[in-house]
């Protein structure tokens, strides 16, 4: 679990960083959710765009994805979900204390 600190310290960490996966109507599948724990591990920080058009409850959405994913829900901002997992060794983002 991340505190104040840590996720203000990811906000901005992630205000440099595109919005590389998309989750279109067909919501998510199990080839997307390999390319999204693909990705979470490449790079521990991601954004994911949710098209305008998909009709869902946003909120639940962003938390139903980050418990799949088994990450941290860092920030939801318009149509773009936020998520961080740190890796084991060596992750490249030094969060505060």
């Amino acid at each position: 679990m991340l505190n104040p600190k840590q996720v203000r310290y990811l906000k901005a960490e992630a205000h440099h960083v595109e919005a590389l996966y998309q989750v279109g109507k067909n919501k998510l599948g199990p080839t997307q959710i390999d390319l999204l724990m693909n990705g979470l591990k490449a790079r521990e920080l991601i954004k994911v765009r949710v098209l305008k058009s998909v009709d869902l409850d946003f909120a639940a959405f962003a938390h139903e994805l980050a418990s799949t994913l088994e990450a941290e829900l860092v920030e939801t901002k318009g149509h773009i979900i936020t998520l961080f997992k740190a890796k084991a060794k060596e992750s490249q983002f030094k969060l505060p204390q």
